[in-house]
């Protein structure tokens, strides 16, 4: 089966290509580095050619409000035209648990009128929501710091590592479409500022984490249940232990 992959050379795309390819699919890792943009359309007919599945995991080089919005819905609109005209069978995209409950941050708007484009598209599709990467938390470190002080939300997150998402990525892919949700969550939930208190302490780092309801998680103001889900996710089975000891220095 031919899988195109939009974002196949990033993190979870170049770990659910390798994945895909050990099954003996035919998979094309699409990106603007491969000769293919879904902003402008550069390779992209060429590239869904004969493609029975595509994932979207495409992401934008901006976070800024008015350009990740242009961003996806430029990118979703391009693409669904294009996989119509290819006649691809099942569209594919990785999305955020919580992407609807936090409306003040302009990342998650431009995930939601991502979903929408998608939803409305008529090709049979599968949206994967998963809860935010391992692989990440430096960033959001970094994100809450001044000084020498981490400031971030004691809201719950149930981080999941990068390898879990590409398993469940690959079987979504094999799978049919179920025109709807799948989400997928990491095995432990902990509050954000104690797990990245965490992160810093076993990297070394002395930053100091300080818990504060009030600081903003990318826009967005977190409650304890904004980030997690109790409607029974698939559970990854790598804990923070377990991808620290063997991935987090990378």
């Amino acid at each position: 089966m031919k899988i195109v992959i939009i974002g196949g050379t990033g993190l979870i795309g170049s770990k659910t290509a390798e994945r895909l390819r050990k099954q003996g699919h035919d998979v094309i890792a699409a990106s603007p580095n491969t000769g293919v943009n879904t902003i402008t359309g550069e390779g992209l007919d060429a590239a869904l050619a004969g493609a029975s599945v595509v994932i979207d995991l495409a992401n934008s080089p901006s976070f800024e409000d008015k350009a990740v919005l242009e961003f996806f819905q430029t990118s979703g609109r391009n693409l669904m035209a294009a996989e119509k005209s290819a006649g691809v069978k099942h569209h594919i995209a990785l999305s955020i648990i919580g992407v609807d409950r936090l409306p003040d941050s302009g990342y998650m708007r431009a995930k939601v009128a991502q979903e929408k484009i998608i939803r409305e598209s008529g090709i049979p599709y599968t949206i994967v929501h998963s809860t935010q990467f391992m692989e990440f938390l430096g960033g959001i470190a970094q994100s809450g710091t001044v000084g020498n002080t981490v400031h971030l939300s004691p809201a719950y997150v149930q981080p999941i590592a990068s390898d879990d998402v590409a398993d469940n990525m690959t079987a979504v892919a094999i799978a049919a479409p179920i025109n709807g949700i799948i989400e997928i969550s990491g095995p432990e939930r902990v509050r954000l500022n104690e797990l990245v208190a965490r992160y810093l302490k076993a990297m070394g780092d002395t930053r100091k984490v300080e818990a504060d309801p009030e600081t903003r998680y990318f826009g967005a103001k977190l409650e304890d249940g904004s980030l997690v889900s109790d409607n029974n996710p698939r559970l990854g089975r790598i804990t923070f232990e377990q991808w620290f000891a063997t991935s987090a220095r990378k």
